[in-house]
């Protein structure tokens, strides 16, 4: 079964542009081109014999460029960056459009993602989002499946989720840092990852996080950069105005998906009422707004709000939106107290709470709103 990507801006922009489309493995990127674009030539260079004859001669790829190729696809083109400045060449020569797609902005990123500039458009594309779900032919989308299991495309779809979630940790271990050689100590970035799976959504602290994980403090950071350059995961930093002086200056890191998060940390039931289904709750929203962001090229940072006397604003839009996160079936007075706090130093044009509330109401000047009202309003563009 496929279940179309309806928001991935991709499709539009090759009218105009060729692409770069960055996201994780098994996001969908090949499926996606596959039933969406139809493209008249792919290159898979995960493909050994595929990888090897074009390492050996890049200039193949021109060669066998036809006259009425329109859209010619290079996928995970981050295994041979080199191939890069022979497309970036075509690009300005020939009549065709090129889609080249990626798992890991590292390589890209420190070699030829310069010369792309202002060539290529880069896009990226997310697990399943709530709207993709809800869209599709008899499927529908299931919150408790998401917390649990998050929503890259063959977990969601699987009947042996959890297994698929195994072997995608074991496929990336593997496969991302072992073959590209980024780190020196496996077993060191392998205790590191569960660390980090237990922290999402948390407060960032190097220094315990590099106890519980047995190295330096220094070499966190760069795990933690591994992440973000793999695209495993992002750092939300804190929300500043002009009078938080006290306020917290590290950051949260998420995640790019709540299944794969949870596998990492052996989680493998996540019960209402419980503080790891508020932070599975809590990741759906940051992984939704982030994906909406994304796709409908918006501008306005995601960010946090949290002060050392302990009020905190799970996510600020720009600077003008405050959104709290709260699982519970019937919020609260005592749930507004970060939105109030935080709109009492930086004035908010919204105050939002998401929960498990059965309908929308107001709350002293705040929107209680439920989670599924919330997504809707949210692809709608009603939010921000």
């Amino acid at each position: 079964m496929y279940i179309p990507r309806i928001f991935c801006p991709v499709e539009e922009t090759l009218k105009k542009k060729s692409v770069l489309l960055l996201g994780p493995r098994r996001t969908g990127k090949t499926q996606y081109i596959k039933n969406q674009l139809k493209p008249d030539r792919v290159y898979n260079l995960l493909v050994n014999r595929e990888f090897v004859r074009l390492a050996a001669n890049p200039g193949l790829i021109r060669e066998e460029l036809r006259k009425n190729d329109r859209l010619v696809v290079v996928d995970e083109i981050q295994k041979l960056p080199s191939l890069m400045d022979e497309i970036h060449d075509l690009i300005e020569t020939s009549s065709a459009r090129f889609l080249l797609t990626g798992s890991s902005a590292r390589k890209l990123r420190r070699t030829h993602t310069s010369l792309m500039a202002g060539r290529a458009r880069v896009h990226h594309l997310w697990p399943f989002t709530y709207a993709e779900l809800k869209a599709a032919p008899k499927q529908s989308f299931n919150l408790q499946k998401i917390l649990v299991h998050g929503s890259l495309p063959p977990v969601y779809l699987s009947d042996s989720p959890a297994r698929e979630l195994e072997d995608y940790a074991g496929a990336y271990l593997q496969e991302e840092i072992q073959a590209e050689a980024i780190v020196r100590k496996i077993e060191n970035f392998s205790r590191f990852l569960r660390v980090a799976a237990l922290t999402n959504a948390e407060l960032v602290n190097f220094n315990e996080v590099a106890r519980d994980a047995q190295v330096p403090p220094r070499t966190i950071i760069e795990y933690f950069n591994i992440l973000e350059d793999t695209l495993l995961g992002n750092m939300v930093s804190p929300f500043r105005h002009a009078a938080s002086r006290k306020a917290y200056s590290t950051g949260k890191f998420y995640f790019f998906d709540i299944g794969v998060a949870n596998s990492m940390a052996g989680i493998t039931q996540v019960p209402k009422g419980t503080p790891v289904y508020g932070k599975a709750f809590e990741h759906l929203i940051y992984l939704e707004l982030k994906a909406y962001k994304s796709y409908k090229n918006k501008t306005e940072e995601i960010q946090f709000w949290r002060t050392y006397e302990g009020h905190e604003v799970d996510f600020v839009v720009g600077d003008s939106i405050g959104i709290e996160v709260k699982a519970t079936e019937m919020a609260h007075a005592g749930h507004l107290k970060g939105l109030r706090s935080l709109d009492a130093q930086h004035k908010l044009k919204r105050k939002i709470v998401v929960s498990s509330d059965l309908r929308k109401r107001a709350l002293q000047g705040v929107e209680v709103i439920p989670v599924d009202e919330f997504l809707d309003m949210l692809w709608a563009g009603d939010i921000f």
